[in-house]
C-alpha cells in the first residue's frame, strides 16, 4: 500500500511550536496551494488552504525556519480518524507532514 502526498505552496502564518502534555513537540502549518488549472467561469487560478500537522524534529525545524509567506514543499501522509459528534460518527482526514523542504524562506528583513 502507498500513502503519500506532496504539497508545494506558501505558508499563511508563522508557525508556533507547542509541547503536548506527553512531551511531544508539534505545530500546525496551513499551506496555500494554487491549483494547476483555471476556474472555467472566472478564468482565475483558485487556491486551496491545506492544514498540515507536523511532529517532533520536523515541527521543531519548521517552526525555527518557516515564516508567513515562505515557500515550502511538504511530503506527507493522510491519516483517517473516526470521530463522534452528537451521536453521529464522522470520518476525519488529517494531513501529517513527514518532511518539509525549504524552497524560499521569508525572513523578518524581507517581509
Amino acid at each position: 500500500m502507498f500513502n503519500s502526498v506532496i504539497l508545494i505552496g506558501r505558508t499563511v502564518d508563522d508557525l508556533k511550536l507547542i509541547t503536548t502534555e506527553t512531551g511531544l513537540k508539534t505545530c500546525r502549518m496551513t499551506l496555500a496551494c494554487q491549483r494547476a488549472f483555471k476556474n472555467q467561469e472566472t478564468g482565475e487560478y483558485e487556491t486551496d488552504f491545506i492544514p498540515i500537522q507536523l511532529w517532533q524534529v520536523v515541527a521543531e525545524a519548521a517552526s525555527q525556519n518557516v515564516k508567513k509567506g515562505s515557500t515550502v514543499a511538504v511530503k506527507a501522509r493522510l491519516v483517517s480518524r473516526l470521530v463522534e459528534a452528537e451521536g453521529i460518527k464522522l470520518r476525519n482526514i488529517e494531513v501529517v507532514g513527514e518532511r518539509v523542504i525549504f524552497i524560499n524562506l521569508k525572513s523578518e528583513e524581507n517581509e
